[in-house]
């Protein structure tokens, strides 16, 4: 692979008061470079892609913002404006009165030739959804995506491009994008109707869209997708756990819902009554986690993950990353505490296993394996172990031992508490002897037993602190039995109360 970068950094740097971009100049690193930050009152500060560097002795002042803001284009109602014919992009701070106090002038790179991991997903026409932690270049390759599409394959791309990250500042594109078109949006809430007047008015073949973030835009995609039309995106969130996790956007990945099954279904199922299911078709066929910019893991089939998830089990994913200009593969698993983990050998899931208690009873851990019946064996150090298990407020800590673990690629498994049944739930889970995952099938069960309770006692019943996703479904899980509920408390304590349906909620 061979990658080619444009940066226009010299015009940004012309856009800076010279106190702030002559040490720029003269640092040399200049490829390196992400951000220029200025804060009223404060040394300016260059950040790097490993460090960062102050580039002045003297604080910033009001005229060296004004400095910048005048030449630059306007900003939007997302406080964000660029340098025309250029990627970069300025984002302002305001006071409570709108003076701008503060800017974030970033560094847009385009790279040419850094789609090559994904290139084959690019080609076969399925939707596809980028995913990653700021700053790891889901735009620049959301960018170099557009340009091969439209130049390479000669298709039909239209790019909605909210804040002209994409296709630069200005009404004429930056070449990055090649043949595609681009369509500016006026303010971030009208991206969606922009995504869908996309279609109707100008019949692309492909949509190309930075960002997706609120439920209407994840309805416009659905609506598009539904049209034959492909999609590639962006959307907040770094896995497609988060997209799970997140009400907001589950529905880009067909939506999470909770099905309560009959007496009879549940024992055939070997399962709680209460499940949960993916509600509809995913709107993207594809995910990529961008790890880093040489490294991303592919989940090629999103309603099958989904489906398995759901279920706690583990699909292999496959994991690229260039290597001496060739793109190397490995397939990986996803697991609790980490990343990925290597993909388990052809014996299976059902293979020994050697653990590492940590924070935990070990006695406990050991009639657990007994009574699950499952083969385990517990070691004492962490050389021997394949995994470590540990209690949830054991993880938060961030112990040595479990660095050590995560940066080694040694799975750590979270269990809610230092209980023989929660043990009993994780080895289960590991296992892929039961069909959900411990977290939320956990607190489905919590819920469904104060269900059970309230309607013998007739009395309210407090459950346990849970995130907002969860306690969605316990809310849902409750109006299905016709009963009043209420979230209360202030996160991480927030929790659900549920009440008897003649009861004063408040």
């Amino acid at each position: 692979m061979q990658k080619i970068v444009t940066d226009d950094l010299d015009a940004l740097l012309d856009s800076l008061p010279p106190h702030i971009s002559e040490p720029l100049s003269e640092f040399g690193n200049r490829g390196e470079l992400m951000e220029v930050v200025m804060d009223l009152g404060r040394q300016p500060e260059a950040r790097y892609l490993n460090n960062e560097a102050v580039l002045s002795s003297k604080e910033v002042t009001i005229e060296d913002i004004e400095f910048v803001v005048r030449r630059i284009s306007a900003f939007g109602a997302d406080n964000r404006a660029g340098i025309e014919r250029t990627l970069h992009r300025i984002s302002a701070i305001r006071n409570r009165k709108g003076r701008i106090v503060g800017l974030s002038c970033r560094v847009g790179r385009a790279v040419f030739g850094s789609i090559d991991l994904i290139a084959d997903l690019i080609e076969s026409g399925r939707s596809i959804l980028l995913l990653g932690r700021p700053g790891v270049g889901k735009t620049t390759m959301l960018r170099e995506v557009a340009r091969v599409l439209a130049d390479d394959l000669r298709k039909r791309v239209i790019i909605v491009d909210t804040s002209n990250e994409i296709g630069g500042d200005g009404d004429i594109p930056h070449p990055a994008i090649g043949r595609a078109r681009r369509m500016q949006v006026p303010t971030p809430a009208m991206q969606h109707a922009v995504m869908i007047e996309a279609v109707e008015n100008h019949m692309p073949k492909i949509i190309v869209i930075d960002e997706i973030g609120t439920e209407l835009e994840a309805q416009a995609a659905r609506t598009i997708a539904e049209r034959g039309v492909q999609l590639v995106g962006t959307a907040h969130g770094n896995t497609l756990d988060n997209l799970m996790m997140n009400p907001t956007l589950s529905d880009l990945i067909g939506g999470i819902q909770t099905v309560t099954l009959s007496d009879e279904e549940a024992r055939r199922r070997g399962t709680q009554k209460s499940i949960l299911e993916r509600k509809a078709p995913p709107t993207f066929n594809v995910v990529v986690e961008i790890k880093n910019w040489g490294r991303v893991a592919i989940q090629p089939d999103v309603a099958a993950m989904v489906d398995a998830l759901l279920r706690g089990h583990f699909i292999p994913v496959e994991e690229r990353w260039f290597e001496n200009g060739a793109v190397k593969r490995e397939k990986t698993l996803p697991y609790a505490g980490t990343e990925t983990v290597p993909a388990p050998r052809p014996a299976g899931v059902n293979g020994s296993k050697k653990i590492l208690p940590y924070g935990i009873n070990r006695a406990r851990l050991e009639e657990g394996i007994r009574k699950v019946g499952v083969p385990a064996r517990i070691v004492n150090n962490l050389d021997e172990a394949d995994m470590v298990m540990t209690s949830k407020s054991q993880y938060r800590r961030k112990s040595q031992l479990l660095r050590d673990a995560e940066n080694a690629g040694i799975p750590v498994y979270v269990i809610r508490s230092d209980r023989v049944s929660q043990m009993e739930q994780g080895l289960a889970n590991i296992y892929r002897l039961h069909e959900e995952p411990d977290s939320v099938a956990g607190a489905l069960r919590e819920a469904e037993d104060a269900i059970e309770e309230i309607r013998h006692s007739g009395k309210s019943v407090e459950l346990s602190p849970q995130n907002a996703f969860v306690r969605r479904l316990q809310h849902q899980l409750a109006l299905k039995y016709n009963l009043s509920t209420r979230s209360t408390g202030k996160a991480p304590r927030r929790r659900v109360r549920i009440f008897p349906t003649d009861a004063e909620t408040g």
